[in-house]
């Protein structure tokens, strides 16, 4: 086997153990992009339905009263800035219904109807920061709760990516190593291919 052979070889491996590492690194960007950070909830808020969504950076979101089977808030757990508007949303299904802060650093409480239509609004401020239980006075038992976070300084834990939010974490590391890999293998795939096209040629003359 020539010197020649045993070079092309070599470089077709290098090439190949580039391509491959590109390949990990896509991975594991990837899977650093499927992570989500979410607040970390009290038990009491895992009510019926039990959704999420991240409505930070919303002046105003809206929260079905009475969704489901009618005995449910939706979204469930909510994350907003202070300043948000909540609004509350009657769907008239499930009876009377009410929502009562009853754990937390907010406090608010609504009237008790069951009118379609019907809306309460609350607006979170600076005190309200960090996380309020709240509930449905008629249908507690029943598991009609909710929860709101308020602010940044929130206890968070990584999930799968579920939930209704579409922050997405991806760290700077993977994100660099990605990019960085990629170049390497583009280049090292470019030396392979003008070596092969052009490298025996100084050997025919």
């Amino acid at each position: 086997m020539s010197t020649e052979d045993v070079s092309r070889r070599a470089l077709l491996r290098t090439a190949g153990g580039t391509a491959a590492a590109a390949g990990v690194a896509a991975g594991a960007a990837g899977s650093a992009s499927a992570q989500e950070e979410v607040p970390v909830w009290p038990s009491a808020v895992e009510g019926n339905v039990n959704s999420y969504t991240d409505a930070r950076g919303q002046d105003e979101v809206t929260i079905s009263v009475g969704a489901g089977d009618g005995l449910a808030f939706d979204p469930t757990k909510v994350w907003v800035d202070p300043g948000t508007t909540i609004v509350w949303e009657w769907t008239g299904n499930g009876g009377d219904h009410n929502v009562h802060a009853v754990e937390g650093p907010a406090s608010f409480e609504s009237q008790i109807t069951g009118e379609e239509g019907f809306t309460f609004e609350y607006e979170t401020s600076e005190e309200d920061a960090g996380i309020t239980h709240y509930q449905c006075d008629p249908h507690a038992q029943v598991g009609m709760h909710g929860g709101i976070a308020v602010g940044e300084d929130i206890e968070t834990e990584s999930t799968g990516g579920g939930g209704g939010s579409g922050v997405v974490f991806v760290p700077e590391g993977a994100k660099a190593l990605s990019v960085a890999t990629f170049i390497a293998m583009v280049a090292t795939l470019g030396m392979a291919f003008f070596f092969l096209r052009y490298g025996g040629e100084g050997g025919d003359e």
